[in-house]
């Protein structure tokens, strides 16, 4: 497929706004796609050249690609810096200038590629771009990219220079790819499950999409866990009280709720003493092994080849105890990591295992997988095993949760004793136990609501730039509102939050973001990055937030950097937290 046939596809879908049309328009361009370019194409449409937890990242900004335009086209830097201010989009400036020198692409036929690139030629030069390094890269990488923008017709360019800053503004997900896969095999979405299903397991768009293309929906019977690779972490659902779980669920196993960092270890012996080499993975896909370099060692508490851990990492002091979770979240830093290590190390309690010496353990009952862990552990300086218990009175387990908030932690995980691992999924399965009510609030649990926007503000918080933003929670492969939030934020807090949401600004409101009410409109949209975790009074019905309810006194507890848009608190979450409310009201 040529780039500048892509790039007429890419208009289509950003002048679209039905979820039905966008899912058409992009099975078409499946169907017209080769095997080999149909994977690199599915992570140009993400904005990146690799799956999302593989680190290779373009790493650059809006001057990057500016002087990148100006030596392709041969024009002064400020001339393209001036076309982005009035524009307010690199892409629509890059275009523009590009639309009044046409001969630079009409001096590219001479190249013998007739001005137009290969979706495949412009991928593989964006991912040199993304991993050169070194003395002299940054030259070497603006004039790969230059090259590129000389190359392509007008319209090309404007999306030749969003990719490289994950700004196509396209207006959906991984979630509406996988629905446009099965159309393009069945001609609608009754294949998406199964498409989901893989990708969950194997979280690899452009890997999914190239398996189906070659061998159809049965080449996914071949998907499985695999050492490097993460599978995505199960998720809780909400249950009001301990009753109704083991009403719902039977015999569970009960396990303390940490308030750390999930992290999924790799590790895969090399050595006859016990050298192995160990990545981490974070819920939301990120590559994290940096991050706990001391995971180096853990070699010599395993009694594996190789394994996949889910655990949580949490930090802990001087004197053996448990730190919060703004301290653990410290050693998510880039820079000064061995500082970090030694004043803020690490626990890792581990609670489950997913793929042991060879084997997915996915389909392996909760029970069987927690005798595999127990043998599969020696802890001793970083490994913990997260205790357990075993029940089915609600008794002992409201009696195991106190405990477990009495000592400072968040509450407990409830998991059905006999159940698989669901990846991705937030079923029935695991059910998180967390606050008495009044702690945070009437709520007893928080909301993890991504930001939207963002209000100047009145009086002192004019100079941060900041006064409040908008929130919303997912409904579908899209936002809608729940609550405007001001309080709860120290200063140092607000200008951290500015500079977060200044580098993901748009002038145009997301087209993820659905039913947004006039009233709340935000001085300053954002593009669905950042998730934080809001506390509040109770929940009301309301005629004027998407969600169909708001959030009495809200406040803000964290910015969740663990988190991504994907794991956001849904809409019919929103409703049983209601139902809960009211449920605890009438008691």
């Amino acid at each position: 497929m040529r780039f500048s046939r892509l790039a007429s596809y890419l208009e289509k879908l950003e002048e679209t706004t039905s979820r039905n049309l966008i899912t058409e328009i992009l099975a078409e361009v499946f169907r017209e796609a080769k095997p080999g370019e149909i994977g690199k194409l599915c992570y140009l449409l993400q904005g990146r050249v690799a799956p999302l937890y593989e680190a290779v990242e373009f790493g650059v900004a809006e001057k990057f690609i500016i002087r990148a335009i100006a030596k392709a086209y041969d024009v002064p830097q400020d001339e393209v810096a001036y076309q982005f201010k009035k524009l307010g989009d690199i892409g629509k400036a890059a275009e523009e200038i590009q639309r009044g020198r046409p001969h630079f692409a009409e001096a590219s036929r001479g190249k013998g590629d007739g001005g137009d690139l290969k979706v495949s030629q412009v991928f593989d030069a964006l991912y040199e771009i993304a991993v050169s390094g070194g003395e002299g890269s940054q030259e070497k990488k603006i004039t790969f990219l230059a090259d590129l923008f000389a190359r392509t017709d007008s319209l090309s360019s404007r999306y030749l220079a969003r990719i490289p800053l994950d700004k196509l503004r396209l207006g959906f997900s991984e979630t509406t790819i996988l629905d446009a896969l099965s159309w393009m095999l069945v001609g609608d979405k009754t294949l998406r499950m199964r498409l989901e299903d893989a990708y969950n397991v194997r979280p690899d768009i452009g890997y999914v999409a190239e398996t189906v293309k070659k061998a159809g929906i049965k080449g996914l019977n071949s998907v499985r866990a695999r050492v490097g690779s993460p599978v995505l972490a199960e998720l809780c659902q909400r249950l009001p009280n301990a009753d109704e779980m083991i009403k719902k669920m039977g015999e569970v196993a009960v396990e303390p709720k940490y308030d750390g960092v999930r992290v999924q270890i790799h590790y895969q012996r090399t050595g006859s003493r016990g050298q192995g080499t160990v990545k981490t993975f974070s819920r939301n896909l990120e590559n994290t092994t940096a991050m706990f370099s001391e995971l180096s060692e853990i070699g010599s508490e395993l009694i594996a080849h190789d394994v996949i851990l889910d655990c949580e990492a949490v930090g802990m002091d001087r004197h053996g105890n448990l730190v919060s979770f703004q301290e653990t979240t410290t050693r998510k830093r880039k820079h000064d990591i061995a500082a970090a290590i030694k004043n803020v190390p690490l626990k890792f309690f581990v609670f489950d295992i997913l793929y042991k010496n060879g084997k997915d353990l996915l389909a392996t009952p909760l029970v069987r997988r927690r005798e595999i862990l127990e043998q599969s552990l020696k802890p001793r300086k970083l490994l913990a095993l997260s205790p357990q218990i075993i029940t089915h009175d609600s008794v002992a387990l409201r009696t195991f949760h106190d405990v477990q908030l009495r000592k400072g932690l968040e509450g407990v995980v409830v998991k059905k004793w006999n159940s698989l691992y669901e990846p991705g999924r937030r079923g029935y399965s695991w059910v998180k136990f967390k606050e008495e009510e009044g702690k945070t609030g009437k709520l007893t649990d928080t909301i993890d609501a991504v930001v939207m926007g963002y209000y100047f503000g009145e009086g002192k918080r004019t100079g941060f730039g900041i006064g409040a933003f908008l929130v919303g929670v997912r409904r579908g492969d899209g936002f809608v509102t729940v609550t405007k939030v001001g309080t709860g934020v120290s200063d140092e807090l607000w200008k951290e939050l500015r500079a977060k949401l200044h580098a993901i600004n748009t002038r145009t409101q997301p087209k993820e973001y659905h039913e947004v009410n006039k009233l709340f409109t935000p001085d300053v949209w954002v593009i669905p990055k950042i998730v934080v975790e809001i506390a509040g009074d109770d929940l009301t019905k309301s005629s004027t937030h998407g969600a169909g309810f708001a959030v009495r006194f809200p406040r803000l507890v964290r910015i969740r950097t663990d988190k991504g848009p994907r794991e956001a608190t849904t809409a019919s979450e929103m409703a049983q937290m209601f139902a809960g409310q009211k449920s605890n009201t009438k008691k």
